[in-house]
């Protein structure tokens, strides 16, 4: 049994022909190219691990062109709640 420690093995890269994957295309306006975006959710310190309160990035992919968010991307975040409410806190810089 050998002390020297052992080198992780390669590993191997598969290939993959994105031919075959289908192409993502929003479905208010039919753009196909889409841009990273941020939700903000703002933690009450109460719920927060810390005990501070905490500003959450929360980063999705909107529509280049209409600004549409992609389908599922808001998916367990809690947004559909706060999109029935019509009225969104700002946030004071």
């Amino acid at each position: 049994m050998s002390l020297k420690p052992m080198k992780p093995l390669p590993k191997q890269q598969v290939q993959v022909d994105l031919k075959q994957a289908d192409t993502i295309k929003c479905k208010e306006c039919n753009n196909y190219l889409f841009i990273v975006s941020y939700v903000l959710k703002k933690l009450s310190a109460v719920m927060s691990p810390t005990g501070q309160e905490a500003l959450i990035p929360v980063q999705v992919y909107s529509c280049g062109n209409c600004g549409n968010v992609a389908e599922g991307m808001l998916d367990g975040i809690g947004f559909e709640e706060e999109k029935e409410k019509d009225s969104f806190p700002s946030l004071d810089i």
